[in-house]
């Protein structure tokens, strides 16, 4: 039997400077698994962004006055009270996002990781010299560069991991000297408010790290719109992304805006270690993953073994409650979304797909779905899916499978699993994405390495390391001696 989610409704004040802010407008955050009702957090206004932006001055300039050693210890300090208080921000992900709490653990546990590499960022920030000299008319001159601060942040998360991904823009941006305004995804904004609680705890400066709260076409769009904010850090949608980037001017921006990841199975490939992992690729989170791996190149030698084995994959997965320790996959983050999914499903077996197995709705619940025989102008196969589901696909040549995946609009990661060396550098040299995983799943992720995606997938990098080189100026220094 599940745990009950929670019986007292909690209403949470946004944090600006460390101090607490409320407006006249409330929003009921609920569990997207059934409606149950969480807690309830105030929409800012025009006013209060105002005033996140303006504490955001002050902790910037109090920011860029710290040296690297105590950025990094203000970082480790927040890693070590998240890993005290772990188990309450994994609930609160579960409740907010409904993902599952087995799940909801993994993200905390990536979150420590980010922050501890955020931390080792901040101490190994870096310029360098320059060898001036090398070039005529540099004789009796010498040159270095540094890396300074670029002041105000502003991040825009989504829902799906509301903690983690918060922490790959604020880790690295405190790291550099920043101050950061938040504005989390309007369905998830708990572990961020909590989070700014933590911040304020370890010591973090007022006006440093600040949540508001609020849907993206208001909130969002006025952060994005302030010229103060030197720095516009997002992840979701491409067509918000085109908007932010299309307003953000000359200010710097990262954008992380998802995918339809694929994988390439060649006929030698290892299927006792790669059916199981596709499974938990295809399903994690519902499908709510930005590498989910949504369409599947097996070549036709080894396609029929590969879809009996991953369809009993499939199928033995339990769907529940999130708070259910058994429980392997949950919702989707609304009714909307499920509808959505639903829709492409429905649509994609109308044009001749076969839906082998899954498809069912129930709410905000869909049960993982497989298809095949879909044609590649289907939705379900070229848009970004984000629901529970994979689309199989049979080649003959490894050339059509490469081309296939290229023709996608998006190039965040890729998968090529095959023990032929030759192929797999190959693959990994013709296929346009910003990350190529051989012998894996296109969902492959620790926290430390460069993620970022090509065309509709974005621009710009994240990991802690390569985030800061994003969050900082390049400044040269010469002089003559």
């Amino acid at each position: 039997m599940a745990e009950k989610p929670v019986t007292a409704i909690q209403r949470i004040p946004m944090l600006l400077g460390n101090e607490e802010v409320e407006t006249s407008r409330l929003r009921t955050i609920s569990l997207p698994y059934d409606g149950t009702p969480v807690a309830e957090v105030y929409d800012a206004d025009a006013a209060t962004v105002d005033r996140a932006i303006a504490a955001a001055q002050a902790g910037a300039r109090v920011m860029a006055s710290l040296t690297q050693h105590e950025r990094a210890e203000l970082l480790d300090r927040l890693r070590r009270l998240l890993a005290r208080d772990a188990e309450e921000f994994a609930r609160l992900l579960c409740l907010e996002t409904g993902k599952t709490i087995r799940e909801a653990r993994i993200e905390v546990t990536r979150a420590l990781t980010t922050l501890e590499a955020s931390a080792d960022a901040a101490r190994g920030l870096r310029g360098e010299v320059v060898p001036i000299e090398a070039a005529p008319g540099g004789q009796g001159r010498w040159a270095v560069t540094v890396r300074e601060p670029l002041g105000i942040v502003g991040a825009i998360t989504p829902f799906n991991f509301p903690l983690n991904l918060a922490l790959h823009k604020i880790g690295p941006a405190l790291a550099a000297g920043n101050s950061v305004v938040h504005k989390p995804s309007e369905n998830t904004p708990l572990s961020a408010l909590r989070l700014a609680r933590l911040a304020a705890e370890a010591g973090t400066p007022p006006g440093a790290y600040n949540v508001v709260t609020g849907p993206g076409e208001e909130t969002g769009s006025r952060i994005v719109g302030d010229p103060r904010i030197a720095m516009i850090t997002f992840t979701g949608s491409a067509e918000v992304g085109q908007q932010i980037r299309a307003v953000a001017g000359l200010r710097r921006v990262t954008l992380e805006m998802g995918s339809n990841s694929s994988v390439i199975l060649e006929p030698d490939c290892d299927l006792d270690w790669l059916v199981p992992r596709c499974v938990g690729s295809a399903y994690a989170l519902a499908g709510q993953v930005c590498i989910s791996l949504q369409n599947i190149y097996v070549h036709e030698s080894i396609a029929d073994k590969f879809t009996e084995r991953f369809l009993a994959g499939v199928r033995a997965l339990k769907v529940g409650h999130p708070l259910d320790e058994t429980t392997d996959m949950a919702s989707l983050i609304s009714v909307a979304a499920a509808e959505r999914v639903e829709s492409w499903i429905q649509r994609a077996v109308a044009r001749g797909g076969r839906l082998l197995t899954g498809g069912k709705r129930r709410g905000s619940v869909i049960e993982p779905a497989v298809l095949d025989n879909v044609p590649a102008d289907e939705d379900i196969c070229c848009k970004e899916a984000f629901g529970p589901l994979a689309v199989i696909h049979r080649y003959s040549e490894l050339d059509q499978a490469i081309d296939a995946v290229n023709a996608s609009v998006y190039g965040l990661q890729a998968g090529i699993c095959t023990r032929d060396i030759d192929k797999a550098f190959k693959a990994a040299r013709r296929l346009h994405t910003g990350g190529v995983i051989i012998n894996d799943v296109p969902s492959f992720r620790v926290d430390l390495m460069p993620y970022g995606g090509t065309k509709m997938s974005g621009v710009g990098r994240e990991g802690p390391r390569y985030a800061v080189e994003e969050m900082t100026e390049l400044k040269l220094i010469c002089w003559r001696g």
